[in-house]
């Protein structure tokens, strides 16, 4: 009795394990069918790595600690070893740059780069471009903190604004995600505006033009599309959205890429918390919004909009 008993659990037992496989073997076939993976899968060349979030969160401190010494990175620093710490830091930003950059490169054109050496130089030549930028990104993050520091009285310093504010660390990547997108670094940008989005909350498309002085506070939930224009001394509260009011569509009823669908904001204006602007307008120079506002016309320079009042009870 009991050998038949356990012949009988054997005999479940290679069968429930049978079935299991052929259900995994069925699985495996059904995801390695071409249409369900032809869009979601990147063929590229073995030779061509992908790029790397860890080296680019490395690339971001790097240059967080150039452009900001003494904060981010080796805390010792002083007038004397600066030249040195920043020297350090710029060769490795350049080797580690250069590698995603050319990553990058490969990226967008996963099977059809031909000439590798080429390819390298590339990326050396944009690494540098961006490299050679970098004091004119400071003298702009420099205009941004004094914008913050300025414009909110729990502020104790510049320094508190640089080592602790989060919309600090997100103009940050921001500035340096633009300027390798005007270089016309593929993919590169957008993950470090994502990783700034990630860590923050704050979404700052890297196409986006943005002026000096500008500030945002609070910031969670900022949203920044890819064409808006900001001029110089904006001040922004959380939850503030510049999107696109709607997607003309081509013939296939496909939204067109490429064209301008987010506001243009004028110097000195100021716009409070979760209010949401959309579409290609112009809020003029000078204009305050009000929070909790939807606008989708344009504002005129000097103008002042607000909800309308509750009534006396």
């Amino acid at each position: 009795m009991v050998n038949l008993r356990n012949k009988f659990l054997i005999s479940t037992r290679i069968s429930t394990s049978y079935n299991m496989e052929n259900i995994l073997l069925d699985t495996i076939k059904k995801l390695s069918q071409l249409e369900g993976f032809k869009d979601v899968f990147h063929e590229h060349n073995s030779n061509n790595a992908m790029p790397s979030i860890d080296v680019l969160q490395e690339i971001v401190q790097l240059t967080r600690s150039i452009l900001f010494p003494g904060y981010f990175g080796d805390s010792a620093v002083n007038s004397l070893t600066m030249m040195n710490h920043i020297g350090v830091n710029i060769d490795r930003l350049q080797e580690l740059l250069t590698q995603q950059i050319i990553s990058g490169i490969c990226f967008n054109h996963p099977i059809e780069i031909d000439n590798k050496d080429e390819t390298e130089q590339l990326g050396r030549k944009k690494a540098i471009e961006f490299i050679v930028q970098l004091p004119e990104i400071r003298e702009k993050l420099h205009t941004d903190v004094i914008a913050a520091y300025n414009g909110d009285p729990a502020a104790k310093s510049f320094g508190e604004v640089i080592f602790c504010y989060p919309s600090i660390r997100a103009i940050s990547n921001y500035r340096i995600a633009h300027a390798l997108l005007e270089l016309e670094v593929p993919i590169i940008p957008r993950i470090i505006t994502e990783m700034a989005h990630s860590e923050t909350g704050i979404d700052i498309h890297p196409g986006a033009t943005i002026g000096e002085y500008f500030t945002i506070d609070h910031g969670t939930g900022v949203v920044i599309g890819e064409t808006a224009r900001i001029g110089n001394n904006v001040k922004m509260y959380q939850g503030v959205t510049l999107g696109a009011k709607s997607f003309p569509s081509d013939e296939h009823g496909n939204p067109i890429k490429g064209i301008d669908r987010h506001p243009c904001i004028g110097n000195n204006v100021i716009i409070y918390s979760n209010t949401t602007i959309l579409g290609r307008i112009k809020v003029g120079d000078g204009a305050v919004i009000g929070g909790n506002m939807w606008v989708d016309v344009e504002v005129p320079a000097g103008a002042k909009l607000a909800q309308n009042k509750r009534p006396s009870l």
